[in-house]
């Protein structure tokens, strides 16, 4: 018990500052752009292009905290925690129990020791901090408790041992319904009772041939999840441009950096790019240091069962991600290391007791102390999405995608669009047929004054790259709804988007935007907007969309307000749809103050907001005593859009209602100024002229 709590308080203490990192990389597609997790009843079926794909427990656990906090990210952090909290109590139970199978001295003290530096373990942080990684870590509790409920029932009486066996069955079927990587977990029962309690493979399995075959049917689901994913929207698997020996030598590179971390975590890194050994000359040595590790772990499979068991698990848990199956995306990646990691840490912790005997803990606790640090330290620089991302860009310069990850942070950084541009320049320099970093530097040019069609070059490169890029589109089409005459395309473009991706929210909104600009196709918006809501019910922008559409039917007022009020509900600082709402307000008799609430929330999240200036201006105009506010209102709205008649022509009528008719008249010449032809603005100059004179 006193063992568990200092586990505990360990691992909370060391990952204390992580309840705030942001969504980052994968994050994003496995939450915010998943809908599936927003409703129970789809809540097993990730998308194709998320981390949570074939990994229906992963998926579900996501809903989970999507129903707690939506896309705060303090439930899924702490989730993520107290998923490692668990596989480090069932680590130490494991430990404790073998090394007592084996009268081994100081077990509880050992195996405490050997959970607590695993907890702690730096290299642990990705699958911990880094949210979508719970796939991980949330793999590893099961792996960890097909095995400790086998230990368990393997020493229980026969009544108490069948409930254990269940348990761990259906630990090992969460598993596969979790990650790939389970695959190994029945073997490494079998193995575990052959080498620690049967002592022969011949008579584990004539003593628990029931418990292997329900291990084994695990495997049958696991097929039937790998089938479905579809080689994981193309990221996994051969004829992706990788072959499986150069998948394999690049493992040979990685195994010995897992192993290095092992004992010397640094530099860690948590993109280490796409890169890909093709001559065998590169890593010899480190082929040479794996070749080695590997007939040893078979050498001591048959000479010395217990050392050997903990090499094989070290390569059997690595071998799905570790061999010859390319994964294209990640071709080394630290997060794998999640399980590994406890075969070296047990026979390090093994090792001090063997040479400290009794001041084994004290060197533990240093070293949990070190561990402990480098873990805070480490997760300092997932703080922020820039930071894990320059870390990244330091650390491993010639990774185009933390180049382009990079930009994607300062794209949204006020004043540091040139920069993002820049890593994205640089990341395309790397890989040129790179089409996401094309699409991504496309938004940045969109948002510079004068480059569209720079942006619109950069989207088709993309899509001339990969034609089912559905962002790329969406993008394409939204450049094409801001030109003249292009609004067919932009519409061909958006449908386009959502052919390819059925749940694309963001594609059926935009195209809900360009029917509402084309006469008689409200209706058509309407429904487009309808299903992005559908998709993904906290989409405030849709909602203020489809208020708009509302608003200009008929009778429809109500369903309007409706719309905008959930808008700002979501989003309280949608200036907008603050806006839209005071609007809506102004058009209910006695509901003026409130849409002049509306109105000074809107100009006070958005100060330069011309137009709610203006409609705050009119609902003053309508408050005896208010006049000088509606000036000053009107005031700003010109200032801040010199060329907007309407309020040119509105302060005129604000000044020579003050009296002030050369104010005034100076008013409705700016607006004739903008507009010669407006004959209301004529008609109020005459009158101000025609006054001033009879004055």
């Amino acid at each position: 018990m006193v063992s568990g709590a200092i586990l505990a308080i360990g691992a909370i203490v060391a990952y204390s500052g992580t309840f705030s990192v942001p969504l980052l990389f994968d994050d994003r597609p496995a939450i915010v752009d998943n809908p599936t997790i927003r409703h129970w009843s789809t809540a097993f079926w990730a998308p194709q292009d998320t981390g949570a794909a074939g990994r229906p427990m992963v998926n579900l656990s996501l809903a989970v905290n999507y129903a707690i906090s939506g896309e705060s990210v303090w439930s899924y952090h702490a989730l993520n925690l107290g998923i490692h909290i668990l596989s480090g109590l069932l680590l130490f139970g494991i430990v404790r129990r073998t090394l007592a199978l084996r009268a081994y001295p100081a077990s509880s003290l050992v195996g405490f020791a050997t959970a607590f530096l695993w907890t702690l373990h730096p290299l642990q942080t990705e699958s911990v901090t880094f949210i979508i990684q719970r796939t991980e870590s949330l793999l590893g509790r099961f792996y960890l408790l097909t095995l400790y409920c086998f230990i368990r029932g393997s020493a229980a009486d026969r009544g108490v041992q069948r409930r254990w066996f269940v348990v761990s069955v259906a630990s090992c079927f969460l598993g596969m319904a979790t990650k790939e990587v389970m695959v190994s977990a029945p073997l490494i029962v079998l193995l575990y009772d052959r080498t620690f309690v049967a002592g022969s493979f011949r008579s584990a399995w004539q003593r628990r041939r029931v418990l292997y075959v329900g291990l084994g049917c695990a495997w049958l689901l696991l097929a039937a999840l790998m089938i479905g994913s579809q080689q994981r929207g193309g990221t996994v698997g051969f004829g992706l441009g990788v072959t499986p020996w150069e998948y394999l030598l690049t493992q040979c590179r990685a195994i010995v950096i897992y192993l290095k971390l092992c004992f010397w975590p640094y530099p860690l890194v948590v993109d280490y790019g796409t890169t890909v050994v093709r001559n065998p000359l590169e890593v010899l040595p480190q082929a040479v240091v794996v070749v080695a590790l590997a007939a040893g772990t078979i050498l001591a499979l048959w000479r010395r069962p217990a050392l050997g068991f903990l090499g094989a698990w070290f390569f059997a848990i690595l071998a799905p991600s570790s061999s010859v199956v390319p994964l294209v995306t990640q071709t080394i990646a630290e997060h794998r290391m999640y399980l590994p990691l406890a075969a070296v840490v047990t026979l390090v912790a093994i090792g001090i007791h063997a040479a400290a005997k009794g001041h084994s803990w004290a060197v533990y606790g240093v070293l949990a102390l070190g561990l402990g640090i480098l873990t805070v330290r480490r997760n300092d620089d997932y703080r922020s999405a820039w930071s894990i991302w320059s870390d990244t860009v330091a650390k491993r310069p010639d990774n185009e995608r933390a180049h382009n990850n990079l930009g994607n942070v300062l794209a949204e950084t006020p004043g540091r669009l040139n920069e993002a541009i820049a890593q994205f320049q640089a990341a395309l320099k790397l890989r040129p047929d790179y089409a996401l970093a094309h699409n991504n530097l496309g938004k940045a040019w969109a948002k510079v004054p004068g480059r569209l069609e720079e942006a619109m070059a950069q989207y088709r490169e993309a899509l001339q790259l990969r034609p089912d890029f559905a962002e790329a589109h969406n993008n394409l089409g939204n450049a094409l709804a801001e030109l003249p005459g292009r609004l067919n395309e932009a519409i061909a473009e958006f449908q386009e988007a959502v052919r390819l991706q059925p749940d694309f929210a963001e594609a059926y909104n935009n195209l809900g935007n360009a029917w509402a600009k084309v006469p008689g196709r409200l209706g058509d918006a309407i429904g487009q907007y309808q299903e992005a809501l559908r998709l993904k019910p906290d989409f405030a922008e849709a909602h203020n969309n489809l208020g708009n559409a509302w608003v200009q039917i008929p009778g429809r007022l109500n369903d309007a307000i409706a719309e905008y009020q959930e808008a700002v509900r979501l989003k309280p600082a949608f200036a907008e749809a603050h806006n839209n709402l005071g609007n809506a307000w102004a058009d209910e008799p006695g509901r003026l103050n409130d849409a002049i609430t509306q109105y000074e929330e809107a100009v006070r999240l958005k100060p330069d907001y011309a137009e709610a200036h203006y409609n705050l201006g009119n609902a003053w105009a309508q408050i005896s005593g208010r006049q000088n506010d509606a000036l000053a209102e009107f005031q700003e709205t010109v200032r801040l859009r010199p060329n907007f008649e309407p309020g040119w022509y509105n302060l005129g009528v604000c000044w020579a209602n003050s009296g002030n008719l050369e104010s005034a008249a100076g008013a409705f010449r700016e607006a004739l100024r903008v507009s010669p032809n407006d004959a209301a603005a004529q008609e109020a100059l005459t009158a101000v002229l025609q006054q001033a004179r009879t004055h």
